[in-house]
């Protein structure tokens, strides 16, 4: 089935309303990626500017501290990322004091991952200033929207290795 083109959501950031998006506005893809382009956007103003962290090394030290002695490969696996990208931004978090990597006791080819001082106050300060964007960047949805969006994000992460089958195979 072709797709046809939708009329375009109200104009708002960087919509352009002499331009048509076809299919575009009719798509889930668009509309998250916009959403995260938004929310990233606005973390870089107001926590990447004030404490030097992307989302993603914000991800980085939330698990970190949450398992002291967490693998360097079992970070990037819990990520969803590739490995080797994993240790290039953990050089940079050791050299910054944030982290400390030591050999597994069982495997000195494993390195374990621990948050140093400076990087457990860290992480308070940058938790607290991304729960502040956060409460911002969902102020136009209620308590309600907001639970039931992110119950509605996982469910679709969940099934995303289950192609279009809920957890029990049958079709949705």
């Amino acid at each position: 089935m072709a797709a046809t083109a939708q009329p375009l959501p109200p104009p708002g950031d960087g919509d352009d309303p002499s331009l048509a998006f076809g299919a575009l506005p009719g798509l889930v893809g668009y509309h998250l990626r916009r959403a995260q382009l938004a929310l990233f956007r606005r973390f870089a103003q107001e926590v990447t500017a004030a404490e030097g962290v992307t989302p993603g090394v914000f991800g980085l030290l939330q698990l970190i501290g949450a398992n002291p002695g967490l693998s360097q490969s079992r970070l990037a696996e819990a990520m969803e990322v590739d490995r080797s990208a994993v240790v290039r931004v953990l050089d940079q978090m050791e050299r910054r004091g944030l982290i400390e990597r030591a050999a597994a006791e069982d495997d000195r080819r494993r390195y374990c991952l621990r948050l140093t001082e400076t990087g457990e106050a860290a992480l308070r300060r940058i938790e607290a200033a991304v729960v502040e964007h956060e409460e911002r960047f969902l102020a136009p949805l209620s308590a309600r929207e907001r639970t039931t969006l992110v119950a509605l994000l996982m469910r679709l992460h969940a099934g995303r290795d289950h192609g279009g089958k809920d957890h029990g195979g049958k079709d949705r």
